[in-house]
C-alpha cells in the first residue's frame, strides 16, 4: 500500500453522495487513500461514510474531533444535546449503537500518521496532540489517545484538545509542531478554507484539505465548494506539492 500514490480526503461531514463524486476519478486499487476524520455530523450519512471509508481498499481513516463527540454521545446520554448542537444525527447514533464491530474499529483509529516523505497527516490544525501525549511521536500519540478512549468519560478531554482551529497560522506554532514531530510538512482538515483547491500555507509546510465537501451545515462554509478543494492527490516531490 505504501508504494501507491497518496490520495487525501478532507472532512466529509455526512455527505456520502459528494464523497462518491469526489472519489470517482481515483480507483481504490490505484491509490492509498487517507481520510482525515470528521466523516460524521452535519449531514445525514455519517455512519454510512464511516463504513464506506473503512471498507475502501488501501485506506486509512484518522480520528477527527467529531468522531470523538459521537463516541461521547454513545456512552453518555447527558452529552447528546451538546453533540446534536454540533451537527450530530440521532439516526446515526442509533446505527453506531447497533454495530459493536464499527464501534471497536472507531475506537482503534489512529490520530497521527507519518508518511515516508516526512509528511505528518492529522485531522486538526493544532498541536493539542502534544498536550495529550507530551510527545509528537505518532506512535506515542496514537497509543495515548487509544488509552483515553478506552476509558469512558475521557472523550471531553480529546474534544477540547482537538477542536481549536487555525493554530498553525499563529506565529511559530507550525514550526514548533514540525520540530516536535520531526516532520517536513503537515496535512490536515478541520478548519474550513475558501480556496478552489487544498489551501497551501506556511511556506508550503502546511496543506488544508477541509474545503467544504459537505452540502450540509452551510453557515459553517458559506458556499458549496468544488470537491477538488477537499479531495486530491498528495505529491511527494516537494514541500506543499499537490501533484
Amino acid at each position: 500500500m505504501s508504494e501507491l500514490p497518496v490520495l487525501i480526503v478532507g472532512d466529509v461531514h455526512g455527505d456520502l453522495e459528494r464523497l462518491f463524486t469526489a472519489l470517482k476519478p481515483y480507483p481504490p486499487q490505484e491509490w492509498r487513500t487517507i481520510f482525515l476524520g470528521d466523516l460524521v455530523d452535519g449531514g445525514p450519512f455519517g455512519v454510512g461514510a464511516l463504513r464506506y471509508a473503512r471498507d475502501r481498499p488501501n485506506s486509512t481513516v484518522l480520528l477527527g474531533n467529531h468522531e470523538v463527540a459521537m463516541l461521547r454521545a454513545l456512552r453518555d446520554p447527558e452529552s447528546i444535546g451538546g453533540w446534536l448542537s454540533v451537527g450530530g444525527e440521532l439516526h446515526d447514533l442509533e446505527e453506531l449503537r447497533k454495530d459493536p464491530t464499527l464501534q471497536a474499529w472507531l475506537l482503534d483509529r489512529p490520530a497521527l500518521l507519518m508518511l515516508d516523505d516526512g509528511t505528518i497527516v492529522e485531522h486538526s490544525d493544532n498541536d493539542g496532540y502534544w498536550e495529550l501525549a507530551g510527545s509528537g511521536d505518532p506512535k506515542v500519540v496514537n497509543a495515548t489517545i487509544r488509552e483515553l478512549l478506552a476509558e469512558p468519560g475521557r472523550e471531553a478531554e480529546l474534544w477540547a484538545a482537538l477542536s481549536p482551529r487555525s493554530i498553525f497560522k499563529r506565529p511559530g506554532r507550525l514550526q514548533r509542531w514540525l520540530e516536535r514531530t520531526g516532520a517536513e510538512r503537515v496535512v490536515h482538515g478541520h478548519t474550513p478554507h475558501s480556496a478552489a483547491k487544498p489551501e497551501v500555507y506556511g511556506g508550503g509546510r502546511a496543506i488544508n484539505f477541509d474545503g467544504g465537501l459537505s452540502r450540509f451545515g452551510r453557515p459553517r462554509y458559506q458556499r458549496l465548494a468544488p470537491v477538488q478543494a477537499s479531495v486530491g492527490p498528495l505529491g511527494v516531490q516537494g514541500r506543499g506539492s499537490l501533484n
